[in-house]
């Protein structure tokens, strides 16, 4: 596999289309793992957090969700030329499991979001088995696995409880969950609910969709102000050749 080391984050330097493959292709296998989809936020969290980056790198499939990530490689000059949404995987992966009758749980976001969620995924792919859901506030992950599990066995567990918490849940119980691919995707169930509207495609094409989510939730400015000094670290990295 084709790694591109960000800041130490081990990117995989694939396509989306590439990434549904080596998903479906675990998932044909039952080969256990798990996908993250880490952010320029993301990996600036990581270069000081030893941990966090240790759980990253030990992914199936890290991939690079972001156009920060994109620019920084230029930067770096590293083969990371496309940015891979972890939303738009999940709903090109999802295509796919329905081509194959493969099940999925829905696990996060608040109470009521992920059923919505899994109600317009089944209207969109009758042959999709939704195996459960559930929201993510739970005093106990021991019971949270427990109740993941007693919808029996999982094809696709996507885990929707926001970064890090989702990496470390799922590198904490990849063992003991009834599933074989998770897959850490943040606030997707938000929107794949209706509940959240994603960036025009204009945004998206144009590497804007940050610039959208800050206007309409300007609360958002603190944390995308770790763009800016994600950038300028990864400046400091090429002009010193030390990533760590």
């Amino acid at each position: 596999m084709n790694k591109v080391s960000i800041l130490g984050v081990k990117f995989d330097a694939i396509t989306k289309q590439e990434a549904v493959q080596r998903a479906m292709e675990a998932i044909r296998q039952g080969k256990k793992g798990y996908v993250v989809t880490p952010n320029s936020e993301i990996v600036y969290m990581a270069r000081n957090n030893p941990q966090l980056k240790k759980l990253l790198n030990a992914a199936t499939l890290v991939l690079s969700d972001g156009i920060g990530i994109v620019h920084a490689a230029k930067i770096l000059k590293k083969p990371l030329t496309e940015k891979v949404a972890g939303i738009e995987f999940a709903a090109d992966l999802i295509a796919e499991m329905e081509k194959e009758g493969r099940s999925l749980f829905l696990f996060g976001a608040k109470p009521g979001v992920a059923q919505k969620a899994a109600e317009n995924l089944k209207k969109k792919h009758p042959n999709l088995i939704i195996n459960g859901c559930r929201d993510g506030y739970f005093k106990s992950e021991e019971q949270a696995v427990q109740d993941i599990n007693a919808a029996g066995h999982s094809d696709v567990i996507l885990v929707c409880l926001g970064a890090p918490k989702q990496e470390i849940f799922m590198n904490t119980h990849i063992d003991e969950l009834n599933g074989t691919l998770l897959c850490g995707l943040g606030g997707s169930l938000d929107v794949y609910a209706g509940v959240v509207e994603r960036a025009p495609d204009f945004y998206v094409d144009h590497g804007l969709e940050w610039f959208y989510r800050l206007k309409k939730e300007p609360w958002r400015a603190k944390r995308m102000a770790a763009l800016p000094k994600f950038l300028l670290t990864v400046i400091g990295a090429k002009i010193t050749g030390k990533e760590n």
